[in-house]
């Protein structure tokens, strides 16, 4: 568990009732115009059918998933994942991925904590390499930069928004010292 002055940060277990908040997250953000995986509409059952199946990754060993909650409401308003599934020769390695901010929790730093968050993580399981991708000129990519990944590269017309039309993607890393 990590608080910051914006938000708690905690891990997401076996926690079922969790489902409809997430839910209420990933909605937001796909009618927000991220490109998550998700096309608009997004109904609420497949968003729900979605962190069901994250949850019971997650059970497995096979992701983390950790959650944003507002301090004085216990509001859930952003989360972001590690994967951890990954060929055998990359055992040091895990990907990020799934990264999502409430729209009325952004620039308040929610993301800034979940990314830190989610390296600390990554430290603690001995991940020394992260990766993840992001909309090319998005909010989130200027994260990334200012809290020092490296940018790989750009891939043209790599996925949908979720109202159509292609967008591209940008490529980070970053090298984890060991905790």
């Amino acid at each position: 568990m990590m608080k910051t002055d914006t938000c708690l940060i905690r891990q997401v277990k076996e926690e079922p009732l969790l489902i409809s908040a997430l839910t209420d997250v990933l909605i937001d953000c796909v009618e927000g115009g991220a490109s998550i995986g998700f096309m608009h509409p997004l109904s609420r059952e497949q968003a729900m059918l979605f962190w069901q199946r994250m949850l019971d990754s997650a059970q497995r060993g096979e992701r983390v998933i950790l959650a944003a909650e507002e301090p004085a409401s216990g509001r859930i308003v952003g989360t972001v994942q590690l994967v951890l599934t990954m060929p055998d020769n990359q055992p040091h390695r895990a990907d990020v991925a799934k990264m999502q901010v409430h729209r009325d929790a952004r620039r308040k730093g929610v993301g800034k904590a979940l990314i830190l968050a989610i390296e600390d993580c990554a430290r603690q399981l001995g991940k020394t390499l992260l990766v993840l991708d992001t909309v090319t000129g998005s909010d989130a990519e200027r994260l990334y930069e200012r809290l020092g990944w490296q940018r790989c590269g750009v891939i043209p017309g790599y996925a949908l928004f979720p109202r159509g039309g292609l967008c591209s993607t940008t490529v980070f890393y970053r090298q984890l010292d060991a905790s």
